[in-house]
Order: C-alpha cells, then structure tokens, then sequence
C-alpha cells in the first residue's frame, strides 16, 4: 500500500475520532453540564492520543525488506501505548474531577470507531472493479 495513502487514512480516521469526541462532549454539555462535558472530552482524547503513538510507529516502514522492522515496530508500539493509556488514565483520575459515566461511554464510543475503520481508511488498490 502506498505509505501516503496509508498516511491519509490514518489522519481520516484520527479526524473522524476528534470529530466524534467534540460532538459526544458537545451532547453531554447541553444535557448534563460542563463537568460531563469535560469528562467525555478527556474520555476521547485518553482513546486518541496512544492509538495515535501506535498508528505512527506501526506504519513507520512498509515493504516486504522490512518485515522485521515491521513486527519490532508493532509490538513496540502497542506495548507503549499500552503504557501511555496507563498513564493518561492515572493522571486524568488523580488530577481531574471527572463524570465516569460520561468519560467511559466517550472512551469507548470512539474506540468503537476502529469497528468503521475499513469504511473510514479508503483503500482503492484493493477493491474489485463494479460493473
């Protein structure tokens, strides 16, 4: 797959999420306040920001020579996402008052979203001519 359409998927997707997380805090803040507001804000971005690190370090190289550096990449990079999730989720507990119900169903509406991500992250190349 060329690296720049792979590039213009990723960026779609991590709009699409952006887009999602601002619409949910937009929703909570009219029919719960602020702090809900806030609360599903923060949710979205502590989903964003590891997939985010992941996405750039799993598609740092491309190409059959680099099926090593491939693999080392991934598991590099989702072992410190997994840490970065740690830490965001610890620091917005310990330095935010937040709204669980708020944050948790923010987190996990847009981790929902890689469900889509074949429809988001267009791939051309791969796709049968229609008649």
């Amino acid at each position: 797959m060329n690296k720049q359409l792979s590039n213009r998927g990723i960026v779609r997707l991590w709009l699409v999420q952006l887009s999602a997380t601002l619409i949910i805090a937009a929703l909570c803040a009219l029919v719960y306040g602020t702090n809900a507001a806030s609360s599903a804000l923060l949710g979205g971005l502590v989903c964003i920001v590891p997939n985010a690190y992941f996405a750039s370090k799993l598609f740092k190289y491309q190409g059959a020579r680099s099926a090593k550096q491939i693999v080392n990449s991934f598991y590099k990079g989702e072992a410190l996402k997994i840490v970065i999730s740690i830490f965001l989720f610890t620091a917005v507990f310990l330095l935010f008052k937040i709204t669980p119900l708020a944050f948790f169903a923010s987190y996990i509406m847009i981790l929902m979203t890689h469900w889509f991500a074949p429809l988001i992250i267009e791939n051309k190349q791969n796709r049968p001519e229609s008649d």
